[in-house]
Formats: structure tokens, sequence, C-alpha cells
């Protein structure tokens, strides 16, 4: 990439260091993922993501997490982790094992989790998308992760006692609620909630399940920037090599 400005559009991979990754699962497992870190300086902060339902198509690039990995470290300063879980096949690879419904997933987002603390990374934050909102509601207490943020929870399988589990908790949960979702809505989505009183519900106006356009993709990896490291907005349309120390 040269030293012109770059527009930031829909297939736009900005600069990065990126090695493919295996994590380890204390059931005996090797995933495979993906580590994308800025280039030139270390991270502020760290996303481990959680992809939606592999049944169903989800996978570590499913296009919200393939274009916060190659955004995001030149934009704001973030590490961000991808990986697939268990029994889910991308073009980086397949992971062992197989699909576990959100039980044995357990050990895959530990997994995760102790890859970061292994390497040092600053200020791991969950960020699960459907699917993922679910292992990281159910699994996602871990003293290390600094915060959660929830892409269209669906709230199949995480329970009301797992979202009472948070209750008192200091961490921030975020839930970001597509007007149009197909399965929560931000009316519905307000009232299962409200169980944790300091959870913040974010209704998005227009959008729908799968955040499908730039529109809604830039509006995601905004808000997900605002929580984890604000002073990085706002994310501009045009990239410049220069615009960031």
């Amino acid at each position: 990439m040269t030293d012109a400005p770059v527009d930031v559009r829909s297939g736009t991979v900005l600069p990065a260091r990126r090695e493919d990754i295996e994590l380890h699962t204390e059931d005996g497992l090797t995933l495979v993922g993906e580590l994308a870190l800025p280039e030139g300086r270390e991270p502020v902060a760290t996303l481990i993501t959680l992809h939606p339902l592999p049944t169903e198509g989800g996978f570590m690039d499913s296009h919200v997490f393939r274009k916060a990995a190659a955004r995001l470290p030149a934009q704001a300063d973030l590490a961000v982790l991808r990986f697939n879980t268990r029994g889910t096949q991308s073009p980086r690879g397949r992971s062992e094992g197989s699909f576990g419904d959100g039980v044995t997933e357990r050990a895959d987002v530990a997994a995760a989790v102790e890859f970061v603390h292994e390497r040092g990374l600053p200020n791991p934050w969950l960020v699960g998308w459907s699917f993922g909102t679910e292992l990281a509601l159910k699994y996602g207490r871990i003293d290390a992760i600094r915060g959660v943020i929830l892409l269209s929870p669906p709230l199949h399988r995480a329970t009301v006692q797992d979202l009472r589990e948070w209750v008192g908790d200091p961490r921030p949960v975020v839930a970001l609620i597509p007007e149009f979702d197909d399965f929560l809505r931000p009316e519905e989505a307000e009232r299962r909630f409200a169980v944790v009183p300091d959870l913040e519900v974010v209704p998005v106006e227009g959008a729908k399940h799968l955040w499908v356009g730039e529109k809604q993709t830039r509006r995601v990896l905004t808000e997900i920037v605002s929580r984890v490291n604000p002073a990085a907005l706002p994310l501009e349309a045009t990239w410049s090599p220069t615009a960031r120390p």
C-alpha cells in the first residue's frame, strides 16, 4: 500500500501485522484463526470476536469481523483476534471437533482468552455476533475480560439465569439491537435485558440481523471503537498512513 490516502470501502484492507494462529482448548482441540495487530506500534486494546452460528454459515470471516480485522488495527490501534469455533470451516482452515450447540464451545472461549493472556495483549473485550453473543453471555465472565459487546443477540441459548450472572458485574455490557432484527428487536430486547440494570441496549435504526451494507458496518465498528478506544474516533471514510501517530 502506498502513502496516498485510501478510501475505506467494503473490500478495503488497511496495513496491519497479520498472522495465522492456533488456539488449544482444554479438551484437546486445535482451533484455527488469525491475529491482526497495528503496524509499527502496540495495540491499546484487543477484540476477541465470536462469530455467528456455524450451522447457518457463520465463521471467522463473517463480514463485520473480517472488516474489523481489515480496518481497526490501522484506524483504531486495536488488535483483532478471529477464530473458527470447533468444527467450523473457513478459507483459513477447519477447526477440530464438531459443533457443540453452544455447550462445548465454553472451552473455545476460554482458549481464546488464554491465548490473549499468553501473548500479553492488552485490555481484551469480547465481541459476539448472533450465536457469538450467546457464548459471550454464557461464558464471558472471565477475570481478564474488560467488557462485552453484543451484536444482534438472539437470546436463544443464553437463559435468564445467564443474564442474572451479570447483575452487579462492573464491566460494561453493550447490546446493539437492529430495528428489523429477525430474532430480537429493540422493544423486546429492552424487556428481556431488564434483568441486568446496567446493561446498555442500543437500538440501531434501519439495521437488520446481518448488518449488511457499508453504512451499517461503519455504525457497528464505530460503536465498538467508542467503547474500546474512543480516542480513535471518528473512523474516517478516507484513511491516510500519516493520520495516526
